[in-house]
This record gives structure tokens, C-alpha cells and sequence, in this order.
């Protein structure tokens, strides 16, 4: 019996690792073709390490494109949408976790419905609709998109946390003279802090990889975010850019990785503070 779960272990890390090295591979060929010259692009076999990397594309993409103006506009749109999605889910799960109500599993099925339409659906006509209005080349239009999109998915993980606090908890606040509002921010925030951080991770990387909404909304260069301005980059580059392209998306990749490496930090501080209060 012992052999027959070692095996069956053995069979589940090992799809562990191809599933690993499947999402790992493109990330480090990504990485290994922006530190490659001209004439070590094509070279066969191909070099995942560079002999002599070229840390000057990195240098050489800011010198020929606005990535910089690009990326400060990725963190703008980010930002806000990032507090404009929790200013509305935050308030939004914590009524339907504790409130009781007629219709709640039907508005609750409704937001669920939202969350499964894809901005591909919607796109054109949000085009459309926003070219009438005279608004689809601005920022703070496709902050009100993002905002629209993430709030059914917030709202679903946020009332999942805001589930697994005792309402006792609540309870005990409005004993002690809390208002709803006053035991959502000083009591609920703060036991719930792993989801918060959970939010902010899923709402600034799916704000900081849109693509099909900016791309269709947005029609000047400068307001561009940073995936829509690594497009651009690669249609006004004349000469082969494979490495820049590269450099430009391992640069492009950082904000995010710092952003979850940090909120990371807050989730297992969290959980760490609770299970020794525990």
C-alpha cells in the first residue's frame, strides 16, 4: 500500500514539474533572447545563456521608445483601478455576506453571469458607444471599464473571506457601539487582510495585461498602456527587433511580479499573525 501511494506521488510531482517548466519556458526564452545580440539571435543551436549578454537592449528600447511613458501609464490606469474596484467590492461582498435579503442568490447568480462575459464580447460596442459620448480616447474611460470588469470577480472572492469571519465577531463590535460602516473598516479590513491582498494581486494583473479593451478604445500613442505600447513599438522598429521586443517585455513584466512578490508578503504576514494569535 505504501508503494502504491510512493508511486502515485512520485506520478503527481511529476506532472507537477511539466506543468512547471510548461509555464516557465517561455519566461526564461523571453528573458534569454532580450540579453542577445544581433548575431547570437538566430544562432544554432539556439543559447538559452548568453555567452556575453547584452544588457544594452535595455538601455537601447527606452532610447527608441516612449516604454517609459508607457509603463507610468500602465501604473496610472492600474491604480486607480485597483482602488475604484475595492471602493465598490468591498462594500458590495460584505452586504451580501451578512445581510439577508429576497433575490440575494439571484443577484448574486446575476454577478456571476457578468464575471463569465469576456471584453472581447464587448468591445466593439464599448467603442461605439463611448465614440458617440466623445470619451473613448481617455484614461479614466478605460478605468471605468476595468472597474465594471473586476467588480463581479472581487465581489465573489471578497464575500468568500468576509464567509469565513464569525458573525459573532459583528456582533461583538455593535455591543461595543459600532455602526456597520465603522465595524466593516475597523473589525472586518482588518481580519481580512490575505483577501484584500488577494484582491489587489488579481485586479492590478488583470488591469496590467488588458489588452483587447485599450487597443480598440485608445487611439493616441502617448495615452497607450504598456502592452498596447510594446505593439506600437514593434511596428515602427524597420529593422529585425526580436531582442528589443524582448527586453521591452521582461521590462513591461516587472511591475507585476513586484506587485505580487509584495502583496505576497502582506498575505503570509497575515496568516502568519493569525495562526500564532491562534
Amino acid at each position: 500500500m505504501k508503494r502504491k501511494e510512493r508511486l502515485i506521488n512520485i506520478g503527481i510531482y511529476i506532472c507537477y514539474a511539466i506543468i512547471i517548466m510548461a509555464f516557465l519556458f517561455p519566461l526564461i526564452w523571453i528573458i534569454s533572447l532580450s540579453l542577445k545580440d544581433l548575431q547570437n539571435l538566430f544562432s544554432v543551436p539556439p543559447e538559452i545563456i548568453p555567452k556575453d549578454p547584452a544588457f544594452s537592449n535595455f538601455r537601447k528600447v527606452f532610447d527608441q521608445s516612449n516604454l517609459g511613458r508607457y509603463l507610468f501609464n500602465s501604473v496610472k490606469i492600474v491604480f486607480f483601478t485597483v482602488v475604484g474596484t475595492l471602493i465598490i467590492s468591498v462594500p458590495a461582498a460584505f452586504n451580501f455576506s451578512r445581510l439577508r435579503f429576497k433575490l440575494k442568490k439571484s443577484m448574486l447568480f446575476g454577478v456571476l453571469i457578468f464575471q463569465m462575459m469576456s471584453p472581447l464580447i464587448i468591445a466593439i460596442l464599448l467603442f461605439r458607444y463611448f465614440n458617440a459620448l466623445g470619451i473613448q480616447d481617455r484614461h479614466w474611460s478605460l478605468i471605468l471599464i476595468y472597474i465594471a470588469i473586476e467588480i463581479p470577480f472581487q465581489t465573489w472572492l471578497l464575500k468568500s473571506f468576509f464567509d469565513s469571519i464569525p458573525e459573532s465577531i459583528d456582533e461583538a463590535a455593535e455591543i461595543d457601539g459600532c455602526t456597520k460602516l465603522q465595524t466593516l473598516t475597523k473589525v472586518i479590513l482588518p481580519l481580512s487582510a490575505p483577501g484584500l491582498a488577494s484582491a489587489i494581486i488579481f485586479a492590478g494583473i488583470h488591469g496590467w495585461s488588458q489588452f483587447i479593451i485599450p487597443f480598440v478604445l485608445l487611439d493616441s500613442p502617448d495615452l497607450y498602456p504598456v502592452a498596447v505600447g510594446i505593439l506600437n513599438y514593434q511596428s515602427t522598429v524597420e529593422t529585425i527587433s526580436t531582442h528589443f521586443l524582448a527586453a521591452a517585455s521582461v521590462i513591461s513584466i516587472i511591475p507585476a511580479v513586484i506587485l505580487f512578490i509584495t502583496m505576497q508578503r502582506f498575505i503570509i504576514g497575515a496568516l502568519t499573525a493569525g495562526a500564532v494569535k491562534g
